[in-house]
């Protein structure tokens, strides 16, 4: 059985990385996968089985061939492993943020949770503007 960690350390290698990513679009035999790869074919064959042994990769005999294909087995270790971190990752964040949230929405000077000299909406009137009673602001009536 494939551990997230042999499949990490497979996939650390660009070769094998790009191996991975041929057979995700369909499954090759070694000859197809050495094609345009800068490893000869026989350090294809031993990336290969790296992948296999890590679970990531399965194979098959037709004639003469063997055909490589992804296992998702081995690929399902890497996602769990990768929605375990997400999971804890986002539930990491929501405890911060709503401790941030919390700080913020209790303003100590005024015990409002608003800004000082805030109008009924929250707002601070500002020249020009309106407050929430209707009332004008301007820079001339503060004198």
């Amino acid at each position: 059985m494939a551990t997230y960690q042999s499949v990490a350390a497979a996939l650390g290698d660009p070769t094998r990385l790009a191996i991975v990513e041929r057979l995700a679009r369909r499954p090759l035999p070694v000859g197809e996968l050495a094609a345009g790869l800068p490893v000869s074919r026989p350090a294809v064959s031993l990336h290969l089985r790296v992948l296999r042994e890590a679970g990531l990769v399965r194979d098959h005999r037709e004639g003469t061939r063997r055909i490589y294909r992804l296992d998702p087995d081995g690929l399902a270790a890497l996602r769990e492993f990768l929605d375990g971190l997400w999971t804890s990752a986002l539930a990491a964040f929501a405890e911060v943020a709503e401790e941030s949230g919390t700080a913020e929405r209790a303003d100590p000077g005024t015990g409002t949770g608003q800004a000082p000299g805030a109008g009924p909406a929250g707002r601070t009137a500002g020249a020009g503007q309106v407050t929430g009673d209707g009332r004008g602001s301007s820079r001339n009536e503060l004198d």
